[in-house]
């Protein structure tokens, strides 16, 4: 028998004795509010002994402790955390007598710390113009919070975040942009605030935006050239514009939530605007892509390190009515191009082979790639995307639009010293006729 009910069992003998069979009271413990509750807010417990006495004195148990820690009919938790959940009960002695109450039923009292969690809609990729949604929520309560936008910042090897100038049009929950643009592009956190003093929730997952422009002014150059790449080797990037500059950096954001620079960092070494890894790395895993020096951002490359088997796709889109090939390949193999299983989207397209080819690329190709031997195994997941033509028909014959201007730049020169040669021709002509 527990010390704690001797009391109460001898005031039920005195009662027996003395020819009082009155019930003792029991107190019931009520909880406000009654649902869990998260860090910082207030709770208040509350004790009642429904018996007609007009006075009692109460006493406050946590758990099965006999330690009283509070005298009050009504305890207020002003700002409750972690250390105040658990199970309380409460009895009562009369101020002017000398019953004693039962010992109530226990109520639980659960704290939690609210949790931001951040998604998009559609998808993270993006093209130029596509709308995209972020959505911020707070997990196990709906209502009541005002939310803050951020986004992740680079600064020496520590990671920061940086409130968005219009981050008060996202305060419901959903910062949409109907229409993506390059600056867009960035790592985005939420975080979310209510009532006063307030409450806040812990920054939430991070969730990247990838813009990709129709004619970046720079390009990713990867070697080898493939989006996957097998651990323990050395693997190059640079960053290469038409007029050669050197004023990038290689820039990425790892799997495990890093924004990392090339040039401040352990896992590479930039030279101009090359960046060298030495050896690679499944941790190495991530977006990579060139930032200018004024902080533009341009070609980013889902960059995949595996210790298996590869899928060899193209770095950069395929325009669409060029050719697609993949392969499957696997370091430790002779030949190294296996003959496997290749799928799209979870579908098998084709089966057995050493090299797939998709021989007039469409829009409706693009997707997720992937590889399976029986003995070797899978390979990760390789988004492909497929670029629209913009083309005219000659004959019957499409020829790219972009193709003809390129084509025309690349001759202006030549055209513009023809035409002032003939016009210094025409000119000494006319001279001599007079």
């Amino acid at each position: 028998m527990k010390l704690c009910q001797l009391p109460l069992l001898l005031l039920l003998i005195s009662n027996i004795h003395s020819g009082h069979t009155e019930e003792i009271p029991k107190p019931k413990v009520t909880i406000k509010p009654d649902h869990p509750v998260f860090r910082g807010e207030t709770v208040t417990l509350r004790c009642d002994i429904y018996d007609g006495v007009p006075s009692w004195r109460y006493n406050w148990y946590k758990g099965h402790s006999s330690m009283v820690f509070s005298e009050l009919q009504e305890h207020t938790f002003r700002s409750v955390n972690e250390s105040d959940a658990g199970k309380y009960s409460c009895n009562g002695t009369e101020t002017e007598g000398s019953r004693r109450s039962q010992r109530s039923d226990e109520v639980t009292l659960t704290v939690s710390v609210p949790r931001a969690v951040l998604s998009v809609s559609p998808q993270k990729w993006l093209t130029e113009g596509d709308p995209v949604t972020l959505i911020c929520e707070v997990n196990g309560s709906a209502t009541g919070w005002t939310f803050s936008w951020f986004t992740k910042t680079v600064s020496g090897s520590r990671n920061d975040y940086e409130l968005l100038s219009d981050s008060s049009r996202g305060a419901g929950g959903k910062y949409t942009v109907s229409s993506a643009a390059l600056k867009h592009t960035g790592v985005y956190v939420c975080r979310a605030e209510r009532d006063k003093p307030p409450t806040y929730t812990t920054y939430s997952n991070t969730q990247p935006l990838w813009v990709t422009g129709v004619s970046p002014p720079v390009s990713l150059i990867i070697s080898p050239s493939r989006t996957q790449h097998f651990s323990s080797v050395s693997l190059s990037l640079s960053c290469e514009d038409q007029s050669n500059s050197d004023g990038w950096t290689v820039r990425r954001y790892t799997d495990s939530g890093r924004l990392e620079d090339c040039s401040s960092s352990v896992w590479g070494s930039q030279t101009g605007s090359k960046c060298t890894i030495r050896t690679t790395d499944p941790l190495d895993t991530g977006v990579y892509w060139c930032q200018s020096e004024s902080g533009e951002n341009y070609h980013h490359v889902n960059i995949t390190i595996h210790i298996g088997v590869i899928l060899e796709s193209p770095v950069h889109p395929v325009t669409e009515g060029d050719n697609l090939t993949l392969h499957c390949v696997y370091p430790y193999a002779s030949p190294p191009k296996l003959r496997a299983d290749f799928y799209k989207d979870g579908s098998l397209i084709q089966k057995q082979t050493t090299e797939m080819i998709i021989p007039t690329v469409s829009k409706s190709h693009e997707g997720f790639y992937y590889c399976k031997h029986p003995e070797s195994g899978e390979s990760p997941k390789s988004w492909i995307s497929v670029r629209v033509c913009v083309c005219v028909s000659f004959s019957g014959s499409k020829i790219s639009v972009l193709h003809i201007l390129s084509s025309v730049l690349a001759a202006c020169p030549y055209l513009l010293v023809t035409v002032v040669l003939i016009y210094k021709c025409c000119r000494m002509r006319g001279k001599t006729y007079d």
